[in-house]
């Protein structure tokens, strides 16, 4: 190991892990370093990642999108990654654990708490696994989804592979403007380089989250005491005109409208059974990359894109079409980069976002090799939305699992008990 960090010591490797997200505004920029959050910068140079590792990581998550989602395009990987498909094979699924062992308490430190995956797994199984009221054990399909780290925790909660379609944020448009306007790049700053700066400084992940609550409760008013589909649209339009929400005016082949239809487990006979009813609303977050369209200028794709991934203005809606999960690409020799973060949600009922708590995880579980076991993490919101430079961009994602399960507890305390 001690090898690795001389290797990060020397090279100038700029990467993140499955830990952390981005700036979510200038505001809340300011507050990084104060012990609450995360700065932004390298993961890999502060937790003894080797470029290897981080294209591992890239390879395996591009594999989960193609096992996850099989009718889905393959995510464009850099031409190195390809090989690497073979050596993420180090990737193993974790052991099954007593329903009747109790987990240890985890490592808390800096508003996240931190645990190996085996304890989560028994933590899990006592606090989320429940279906209709009794405790489960983690199946092995449970426990393969969540030996790929960060989108593995969001997969073993939500069942099927994230899809990402119906994703919020906010963006301030106005603010924006402003400041392309009346402000000028840093010293050796590029134009293009401020200009994504700018626009990742203006998307705000506290009021993206907001957004994403404030529909996820509307969708859950609509479900109560609906047993088909149509009723639940019906009582939905009803709770968005009652509250003027711009979202009544989505076109009905919208992924808004047609987002419950298409989740597996209301279709599945043990799931919702086509009953709304039986299904609630849950968020998971998903921090990623602007610059992913491969015809785009090069430096879009190094230092951001800032017409990409922008919401709507009236709806908070963002067009999710076009993530491919593709890394930022390399500015300089001996970068790179993650290709997405994510964090499970479910269905806290805590006002105070900052008093929230995400599950994600640092890597995927590889206990053999160099890049060592998977660990869990329970992260305050701050902590969660704040820095690093692998992404530029947050949404905040609503999907429907049945009220049965309880992978999404209202109330989630970090650590344990």
């Amino acid at each position: 190991m001690s090898q690795r960090r001389k290797f990060i010591a020397f090279a100038t490797v700029s990467a993140v892990m499955c830990t952390a997200g981005f700036m979510p505004s200038v505001s809340q920029a300011a507050d990084n370093g104060n012990g609450n959050g995360e700065k932004e910068g390298s993961y890999a140079e502060s937790h003894g990642l080797t470029l290897e590792d981080v294209k591992h990581i890239n390879a395996l998550n591009a594999r989960g999108l193609a096992v996850g989602q099989p009718d889905k395009p393959r995510a464009e990987m850099p031409p190195s990654a390809s090989s690497l498909f073979r050596a993420a094979d180090d990737r193993e699924i974790p052991p099954a654990e007593p329903l009747t062992r109790m987990p240890d308490a985890y490592q808390p430190y800096g508003g996240r708490a931190t645990t190996v995956v085996n304890n989560y797994i028994r933590k899990w199984q006592q606090v989320y696994s429940q279906r209709d009221g009794k405790p489960q054990q983690m199946t092995t399909e449970q426990r393969d989804k969540l030996s790929y780290g960060c989108v593995g925790v969001t997969w073993a909660n939500s069942g099927p592979y994230p899809t990402n379609s119906l994703g919020f944020a906010s963006f301030d448009e106005n603010q924006y403007k402003s400041d392309l306007k009346n402000s000028r790049p840093r010293p050796g700053e590029t134009q293009a380089e401020f200009e994504g700066r700018i626009a990742k400084d203006n998307f705000d992940e506290g009021k993206g989250l907001k957004r994403a609550r404030d529909v996820a409760s509307l969708m859950n008013r609509a479900l109560e005491n609906s047993h088909d589909e149509a009723t639940y649209l019906d009582h939905l339009k009803a709770e968005l005109a009652n509250s003027k929400d711009a979202l009544l005016y989505e076109d009905s082949r919208s992924n808004f409208y047609s987002a419950l239809r298409n989740t597996p487990s209301f279709r599945d006979r043990d799931g919702g059974n086509y009953d709304p009813s039986k299904m609630k609303a849950v968020i998971y977050s998903k921090h990623f990359w602007s610059g992913q369209d491969q015809r785009s200028s090069s430096d879009k794709r190094k230092f951001g894109d800032p017409e990409a991934f922008r919401p709507n203005q009236g709806t908070g809606l963002v067009d999710m079409s076009k993530d491919r999960n593709v890394p930022r690409s390399p500015a300089n020799p001996g970068e790179s980069w993650v290709n997405f973060d994510y964090g499970w949600f479910g269905a806290q009922t805590e006002a105070d976002a900052d008093k929230t708590i995400w599950t994600h995880a640092n890597h995927y579980h590889a206990p053999n090799s160099d890049m060592g076991a998977m660990q869990v993490y329970e992260s305050k919101f701050r902590n969660w939305s704040s820095g690093y430079a692998d992404f530029d961009r947050g949404a905040y994602m609503i999907t429907f699992i049945p009220k049965s399960w309880n992978t999404a507890p209202a109330k989630v305390t970090q650590g344990w008990p």
